[in-house]
């Protein structure tokens, strides 16, 4: 399995970005997928997950401003995250497993994030 996480940057407050995890080694369309961030000194904490149904579940301080997606025929995992603030800074990491565990931070496999950061 592995899993490649790019997007991230630096935004000023209010911007957007769009993240994307391009995954490989595995049948995508079987697993469940998750994004999954840390801040600075914070535990990491699950920001959006996507099940192999398509069904979503979003952290509820998240939701509205974050969406995930995935397009299976290009085994791609997205998210686009609007009116960002300097909260939302953290690394940011793609999380697969074939479990739906939603927004846990138990995922068997990672990425090794991309960094957002929000001023």
């Amino acid at each position: 399995v592995q899993l490649v996480e790019s997007g991230g940057g630096s935004v000023q407050a209010g911007g957007s970005l769009r993240l994307s995890c391009a995954a490989s080694g595995f049948t995508f369309d079987d697993y469940a997928m998750g994004w999954i961030r840390q801040a600075p000194g914070k535990e990491r904490e699950g920001v959006a997950a996507i099940d192999k149904s398509g069904a979503t579940t979003y952290a509820g301080s998240l939701q509205g401003r974050f969406t995930i997606s995935k397009d299976n025929a290009e085994n791609t995992l997205y998210l686009q995250m609007n009116n960002l603030s300097p909260e939302d800074t953290a690394m940011y990491y793609c999380a697969a497993d074939r479990f739906n565990l939603q927004l846990s931070r138990y995922y068997t496999n990672w990425g090794r994030g991309t960094q957002v950061t929000v001023s």
